[in-house]
């Protein structure tokens, strides 16, 4: 049944057209013209149609059952996993030069090759997804609140414009980094890894899921938090995903999930350790990963579901900043019989620009709010079995975060210990919301949430700790003045 949207007064004329042209697209269950609005867009299908992978597409994670990594050199069969070692540079060897020097020769022209290729990929998505964007706004009518924040983001993105140049270099330059690999069937279904230096024995593994308010999220804003965890001998995968108009809330977290299907059954072959895989997401990626986890673990409780992989592998889960659906459902005072207070919520986003027929064509309308609000699904009674599978949940927030309340991380630890979940909430005072994820790690030096997230994933290992005892700190990448001030006018 086509979700309702809701009445909407003083908003402007487009807006109430712009959600039915979107839903009307969603609902035709096509991914591709789901990024269009209008007819007059015809020449972006052209666009997203022409956009190919460097790497054929994944083919061999259909099997139904997991498949422990003790039982076979790989996952899938043995054919294409040949195949897809011999079609690409994405799996570990090429970063060994101890094939020979004729090896090491090929090895450089293929990344030299891809390089290319990559570089132009990431150009023309980062292209398309900003043009999608630029156009839906001036089709909604772009207020106020969107030219101030718009403005706001563009100053604060130059003044941390050193530390973008540092990071980006890295991003596209170093042989730690591998771009672009296909997860799934999607245009977005790609994920980016990053390697650390030393390959001696499986390095423990996490796969990230970015934020971006389900809008402007991109695998390559978790390229710092790559480069940082790799530099401490973690793999890192940074999951790219639909965002909306391009999917729904529904969509995200499925490619979020094929996505994390991916690094459980194929991380072996990159170096990771499939029995140290820690999930993590940031702002809206903390709600999409949190969404995808209880998701996969209500698939394991039912009868005939197929799945690719188990929440069983996954050793812990990592929210930081998040928590925007499940705050505003159960923190806010109600103002209305509502149970779960979901036009206090509309009215929040609507008040901060996304007004209220897009926010809910994002969540897929006002009946999915319930399903993709994650305090309230732990608490359903028939969710009971599921929520039991749940792996360690530590929330990461700050206590000055405006955009999203730290009540909304200690609320939802509270509410997953109360049913039996082993959780806690990690606050961090004066910290606001791009504090923890970019300032502070632009910063240099000591980071506590950083040190905080590498003893809890280097726990069990004794030689990794005392490395991490004599690590260098970090170099400063901005200066202080210039972190102030972005800092003072974040939009976030």
């Amino acid at each position: 049944m086509p979700s309702q949207i809701l009445p909407v007064t003083h908003h402007h004329r487009g807006t109430e057209a712009a959600a039915m042209l979107i839903k009307a697209e969603i609902e035709r269950d096509d991914p591709t013209t789901s990024l269009l609005i209008s007819s007059e867009y015809e020449d972006v299908e052209k666009a997203i149609t022409s956009i190919k992978p460097v790497l054929s597409r994944t083919s061999s994670y259909n099997n139904n059952n997991i498949t422990s990594p003790n039982d076979s050199p790989g996952l899938g069969n043995c054919y294409q996993q040949r195949r897809r070692r011999s079609a690409s540079d994405n799996s570990l060897s090429s970063l060994s030069g101890s094939n020979g020097s004729g090896a090491a020769s090929s090895a450089g022209g293929s990344r030299r090759h891809s390089f290319s290729k990559d570089v132009g990929r990431a150009a023309a998505e980062t292209f398309l997804v900003t043009r999608l964007s630029f156009k839906l706004l001036r089709y909604l009518g772009v207020g106020y609140r969107w030219i101030v924040r718009f403005l706001a983001l563009g100053c604060y993105s130059l003044l941390l414009l050193p530390g973008f140049i540092q990071v980006g270099c890295h991003y596209f330059f170093s042989s730690q980094v591998r771009r672009g690999i296909v997860y799934g069937d999607q245009p977005r279904n790609r994920l980016d890894l990053y390697f650390p230096k030393s390959s001696d024995g499986p390095k423990p593994v996490v796969a990230f899921i970015t934020g971006g308010a389900w809008i402007i999220g991109y695998k390559a804003w978790g390229s710092l938090l790559g480069q940082q965890l790799s530099e401490r001998d973690i793999i890192v995968a940074c999951i790219d995903y639909r965002n909306f108009p391009q999917g729904t809330i529904k969509d995200m977290v499925k490619d979020a999930s094929q996505g994390i299907s991916f690094v459980c059954n194929n991380i072996s072959e990159y170096g990771g350790d499939p029995d140290r895989i820690y999930l993590m997401g940031q702002s809206a990626g903390a709600h999409i990963a949190a969404c995808t986890l209880l998701e996969q673990a209500i698939k394991e409780t039912g009868e005939g579901e197929s799945t690719t992989w188990s929440v069983s592998q996954i050793r812990a889960y990592f929210g930081l900043s998040g928590g925007v659906l499940w705050y505003f459902l159960t923190v806010l005072p109600p103002k209305s019989t509502n149970r779960y207070n979901l036009f206090d919520l509309v009215d929040h986003f609507h008040s901060r620009g996304l007004y209220r027929s897009i926010f809910l064509s994002i969540m897929d309308g006002e009946e999915s709010l319930r399903q993709y609000s994650p305090e309230v699904l732990v608490q359903d009674p028939n969710t009971r079995h599921a929520v039991s599978l749940l792996p360690p949940i530590i929330l990461f927030h700050g206590t000055a975060d405006y955009s999203i309340p730290a009540d909304a991380s200690k609320n939802f630890a509270n509410t997953l210990q109360r049913v039996g979940v082993r959780a806690e909430s990690i606050l961090y005072e004066g910290k606001t919301h791009t504090d923890l994820f970019l300032q502070d790690p632009m910063r240099g030096g000591k980071d506590d949430m950083f040190e905080d997230i590498v003893a809890i994933i280097h726990a069990d290992d004794q030689e990794a700790r005392a490395k991490d005892a004599v690590a260098p700190p970090r170099r400063r990448l901005v200066p202080e003045f210039m972190l102030k001030l972005a800092r003072s006018i974040s939009p976030f």
